[in-house]
């Protein structure tokens, strides 16, 4: 068997070949801009310009018979269609990346994505985890008297708060029909979240359901303040009011909303990609909000044991203290420290029961 002797290269040789790599390296890093995810669809996102190349590419002359070629220019704040890197993770609206553009056929493509500081994920339809958004700071779970609020939604979004660090917020719209039948319920439950420590704000917007009935959006100035210069996720069941709501924050926005259904009392799907929208369009450094499509459950079978007891702020600290360290927290489950503060009035059995809920979804496999 012959062997292949590799060629012993002079130190000229050597020198030069680093030269043209690092030459290669500096006409890569000369065509690279920095830019924020706005959407995602399917194989493409779209990007915004947030930052210009060292190296702008200029349009090339033409000759007076030969016809104009498409020629896209480079400009801050455009919205690009990108593709992405195959060795990148997936993204998500609110990805802070790197990317190139190529202005003769109008698509960039991502070469690499900035760390983020915390990111949002659910698992899609086919039991696969898929990233919602990056780079949040607050979850704003949206609940109202009508559909009647559900409890266990709204913890398990509190234990994606926690598990993702983002800081989460209770919004309460449709405040106006608290005095309503079934408002006497939806009251309790704030005034449960809030004895947590949990922070809320009361909002009252025209809803297509109500919107004969009153013009005014009362809570506003509230919830601004709370949101002013953060990146936000508008999360809760559907017919809650959240493009409503991001109507009335952001009127340009143009997001679609529709009437509760009569029959199931339910909301109806309104959004159905995941898009950034900015408080400021030519500074995105001000915030904006993410707006999610609607869903009536969130799988957390990713979660482990732990990660779910964490969510569930007053429960885990007495976790601890429990007879046996495997303890299960079910109703009769000998030595538990959860049901002792039950009995004693401490903590709310209902979240004993969605924490027991949860971290049985989470055993089980989603197929």
């Amino acid at each position: 068997m012959a062997l292949i002797r590799q060629r012993k290269l002079t130190k000229q040789q050597i020198r030069r070949i680093d030269k043209q790599q690092l030459l290669s390296q500096d006409s890569i890093d000369d065509s690279l801009m920095d830019g924020v995810v706005m959407a995602h669809y399917g194989k493409q996102l779209e990007v915004q310009v947030t930052s210009l190349p060292a190296v702008i590419p200029e349009q090339p002359e033409i000759a007076p018979d030969d016809p104009e070629p498409f020629w896209q220019a480079l400009a801050l704040g455009d919205i690009w269609r990108c593709h992405v890197r195959t060795n990148l993770p997936m993204l998500a609206a609110g990805d802070q990346v790197r990317w190139s553009a190529d202005s003769n056929t109008g698509f960039g493509r991502i070469e690499a994505v900035k760390p983020r500081t915390s990111l949002v994920s659910r698992p899609d339809r086919y039991h696969k985890l898929k990233p919602v958004a990056a780079n949040v700071d607050i979850l704003a779970i949206v609940f109202a008297p009508l559909p009647a609020a559900a409890p266990t939604l709204i913890d398990r979004y509190l234990v994606v708060c926690h598990h993702a660090g983002v800081k989460p917020l209770l919004v309460l719209n449709k405040a106006d029909l608290l005095a309503q039948e079934n408002g006497v319920d939806t009251s309790e439950l704030l005034a449960q979240y809030a004895a947590l420590g949990y922070e809320s704000v009361l909002t009252s917007v025209d809803c297509p359901e109500n919107i004969a009935e009153s013009d005014e959006q009362e809570g506003l100035d509230e919830l601004k303040r709370y949101i002013d210069k953060k990146l936000v996720i508008f999360a809760g069941q559907s017919g809650v009011g959240k493009s409503s709501l991001i109507n009335a924050l952001l009127p340009e926005s143009g997001q679609s909303v529709n009437i509760i259904s009569q029959n199931s009392k339910l909301g109806q799907h309104t959004t159905t990609t995941s898009r950034l929208l900015p408080f400021n369009p030519e500074d995105l450094t001000q915030g904006g909000i993410v707006d999610t499509p609607g869903i009536r459950e969130y799988g957390i079978w990713h979660l482990t044991p732990d990660d779910i007891i964490s969510g569930f702020i007053e429960l885990a600290p007495l976790a601890g203290s429990c007879q046996f360290r495997d303890c299960r927290h079910t109703h009769n489950s000998k030595g538990c420290a959860l049901w002792q503060a039950v009995a004693d009035g401490t903590v709310l059995q209902r979240r004993v029961e969605n924490l027991v809920t949860l971290r049985e979804e989470a055993d089980t496999k989603p197929y």
